[in-house]
């Protein structure tokens, strides 16, 4: 089969790997540049016309065709239509994550609007905050999420359920002219100042992403692709190019399934081409054995966050020859800017592990401190020049102006500086050398340090606090807090976790506080970040005396907590959460109890018990009752085995024994 005529540029042993991890169908089929200058509506309905009855999304046991996908956004899009409005505002979309708020989405775009997606399991200050820089004119949302909506919503402000629009109105397509430049939708995201920033995106920014994945992934109409929803850029993003090629997207909520349940489906639902944030890649690594292989699994994608050689090995370990590893960069305000295939047989240039070549459209500069080029394998800022990038910040004018300039050269052209650095190699290929600024990902999410800091200035008993980003021996990055008090005594960690919680998103939240009794500070008088203490891996100073572990149980149990966490010793009631636990640690641990233990739990099982004894407990009741089913089973089997005569004069023993006791 011959590439796509607007694929990479690679050299040829990259475009061989890649040419491997096509489908073996061969139904792969380029995604014009023509339709880069429609819409995303346009895109869509060419892909129902052609697959009416493909499966659109597929969540636990619910299928939606596109043809279904397809009338309930047409619908929506005539409500939305007849209410007479064509405001430049975004309509909010407040939704649990499944086939209606996706319907949501592609409706709101069919009616030439745009749209904020609110994530409700986030706290409802951040919501407000979200709200308070989008100011919506409309809110759409479901049954589950009704009262929520019009508690955030300003009084009179209309609010649609989607459940209750009429079901008679007609379900073909709406049709409505809309331009490539027309606003889309606006994703929030971590912003230095304390309050999320918006960044918008086009149709065409879209869709020329979704042109460049295509390419690059040669992803079909067969293909199964997982989704794990997050709010981010990436997950509205990685739903249409999914859906803009009429592949299935089948959503799964890692935080309430965990990762050994992940496992399992990924081989249920014969997954083709999966999407994964590296972090989460790791911990889904953690329980494979060999006999693992996902024998449907043609392409892997590592995602979110600088990947390493141990990453390369995993897949190397875990997964089939005949698939295909991919590595690339990208930010929110640049979408996919390169692009890296890993085989069996590669054999990587260096430490590093290459992000890869430049996109179509695409051109990568390397400048130092004074704008001026580097040369090749030296290190420099990563510098983006292109026409399809984000347009820039909502409301933000003066942001936009600092991140996104105009090209001398080129008037259709813009340049974005990433604050990432990179090393460019003679051949072409890019090196990820890290982050510029205080700009970090943490389990594949996007943090501006500034944020965090703000929120713990924000307690009543914090004078002072500085967040850092520290590697963790798992790769990938925690978040540490140093804070200074001038109260006695000071605040404990779990008041500080309890009022950050309600402020800020869990990723956000540091993994560790150390408590200091003054910031120490360059000559200048700013924080010198270098001579902040290691916290290292002892357990922090918590609001509970420590306990040792009692019995073998307890002993198990703090070890698995101490060998996730990285925190050694562990107290038996020392909380999870305290110790620096989140969602993701909470599936491997639980993944180890089972396997430890020999028994079942739902990641929940964590969250309602999270110290070592309440786990314990809960083991404790579980082999009791594990023993006294084996028991009954024991006694049951003796009882078939004996003869009729046999089983009255036991029952007689037992009637005579009980009358004794008596």
């Amino acid at each position: 089969m011959d590439s796509p005529k607007h694929s990479f540029n690679l050299p040829p042993e990259q475009q061989a790997i890649r040419d491997k991890c096509l489908h073996p169908s061969g139904t792969f089929v380029e995604f014009p540049i023509e339709d880069v200058e429609s819409s995303i509506p346009a895109r869509f309905e060419k892909i129902v016309q052609r697959y009416p009855e493909h499966t659109a999304i597929k969540i636990n046991d619910r299928v939606a065709t596109y043809a279904e996908l397809n009338g309930i956004a047409n619908r929506l899009a005539r409500v939305i239509v007849a209410r007479g409005d064509s405001s430049a505002t975004p309509v909010a979309l407040l939704f649990d994550k499944g086939v209606e708020q996706i319907a949501a989405m592609i409706g709101v775009l069919k009616a030439g609007r745009a749209f904020v997606l609110l994530d409700s399991s986030l706290p409802k200050p951040r919501l407000e905050l979200i709200l308070e820089d989008c100011l919506p004119d409309l809110t759409v949302t479901d049954q589950q999420n009704i009262s929520l909506a019009k508690d955030l919503m300003p009084d009179g402000q209309p609010v649609i359920e989607l459940e209750s629009v009429d079901a008679n109105l007609p379900l073909g397509n709406f049709y409505r002219e809309i331009s490539p430049d027309t606003l889309a939708f606006i994703v929030h995201t971590s912003g230095s100042t304390g309050r999320p920033k918006g960044l918008i995106y086009d149709h065409k920014t879209l869709l020329h992403h979704v042109m460049l994945r295509t390419s690059a992934d040669g992803v079909c109409p067969l293909d199964r692709m997982p989704h794990f929803p997050s709010g981010t850029s990436n997950a509205i993003s990685n739903t249409f190019f999914t859906l803009l090629n009429g592949a299935a997207l089948l959503p799964f909520d890692v935080k309430k399934e965990g990762t050994r349940r992940l496992r399992r489906w990924l081989s249920e639902e014969r997954v083709t081409v999966c999407v994964i944030a590296a972090p989460l890649f790791r911990n889904l690594c953690e329980g494979l054995t060999d006999a693992d292989r996902f024998s449907d699994l043609r392409l892997l994608r590592l995602s979110s966050e600088r990947i390493y050689t141990s990453d390369v090995d995993l897949y190397k370990r875990y997964f089939a020859d005949y698939s295909i590893l991919a590595n690339s960069f990208s930010s929110s305000e640049t979408h996919m800017l390169t692009e890296y295939y890993i085989d069996y047989n590669t054999k990587l240039p260096s430490e590093d592990v290459p992000v890869g070549y430049a996109a179509p459209d695409k051109e990568i500069l390397l400048l130092d401190e004074q704008g001026k080029p580097v040369g090749y394998n030296e290190v420099g800022e990563i510098v983006v020049r292109s026409k399809y990038l984000s347009p820039g910040y909502w409301r933000n004018p003066e942001l936009t102006a600092a991140m996104f300039k105009n090209d001398p050269e080129h008037s259709d052209k813009r340049i974005y500086y990433t604050g990432d650095l990179g090393l460019m190699l003679p051949d072409g290929c890019l090196v990820h050398k890290g982050r510029k600024d205080f700009r970090v990902k943490i389990r594949g999410y996007g943090v501006e340090i500034g944020e965090v800091e703000r929120a713990l200035r924000d307690h009543s008993a914090i004078q002072d606090a500085v967040v850092v980003a520290k590697e963790t021996e798992a790769g990938g990055a925690r978040l540490v807090a140093y804070l200074t008090s001038p109260f006695q005594p000071r605040p404990g960690i779990r008041q500080i976790r309890n009022m950050l919680e309600t402020k800020l998103p869990d990723y956000m939240i540091p993994s560790s506080f150390v408590l200091l009794d003054a910031l120490p500070l360059t000559p200048n008088g700013k924080v010198d970040r270098r001579a902040l203490p290691d916290p290292g891996n002892a357990r922090p100073n918590l609001d509970r005396v420590y306990t040792p572990p009692a019995t073998t149980t307890e002993a198990q149990l703090t070890s698995i907590w101490s060998e996730v966490l990285f925190v050694d010793p562990v107290g038996v009631h020392d909380n999870f959460f305290d110790l620096g636990g989140h969602s993701l640690a909470a599936s491997r641990v639980v993944s180890r109890v089972i396997q430890t233990f020999a028994l079942e739990l739902p990641v929940k099982a964590l969250f309602d018990a999270p110290t070592v004894a309440e786990m314990a407990a809960i083991i404790a009741q579980n082999q009791a009752k594990r023993a006294s089913d084996e028991n009954l089973a024991q006694m049951l089997r003796e009882v078939e085995a004996m003869t009729e005569d046999e089983a009255r004069k036991q029952l007689a023993d037992e009637v005579l024994r009980r009358t004794t006791e008596v």
